[in-house]
């Protein structure tokens, strides 16, 4: 088995920020000698995650309603105190959500579902430059 390991960066705009990147990915197989295997997507950092969604405006709408809901942004987190940076809720959101996701291929071909797409999600509070992660494993 072998393993190939690579990366890409994308510009965030933070708050939420939802970035469809599995075209990006799926270029990182295809350019792989791989035919068939798995591919880790992996995103360095505390304040941002790795999932899969459709990614349609409803949807970009509801997620981060949801997490607003749940983590909201507007109120005191012990990280805050200690860091002072604001983004204590980014954080908890980031830990929740996960910084991977693995994903089956076959001739050379991601095996998702026809409305599933993977994505990064921002949760920090402010922009940045954000750097993912692919893993591919595979024959």
């Amino acid at each position: 088995m072998k393993i190939i390991t690579t990366s890409f960066s994308l510009n965030t705009k933070g708050f939420n920020d939802i970035i469809d990147i599995t075209k990006l990915v799926q270029h990182k197989i295809t350019e792989s000698e791989f035919i068939e295997g798995n591919v880790l997507v992996f995103v360095p950092g505390a304040t941002a995650g790795i999932t899969t969604i459709e990614y349609e405006p409803g949807l970009l709408k509801d997620y981060p309603e949801f997490m607003e809901k749940i983590i909201p942004s507007n109120r005191d987190y012990y990280h805050d105190m200690t860091w002072h940076d604001g983004n204590g809720f980014s954080h908890v959101r980031a830990a929740i959500q996960g910084a991977s996701f693995q994903v089956p291929f076959s001739d050379r071909r991601l095996l998702l579902g026809t409305w599933q797409q993977i994505i990064l999600i921002d949760f920090d509070n402010k922009s940045r430059t954000r750097k993912v992660i692919t893993q591919i494993i595979g024959s």
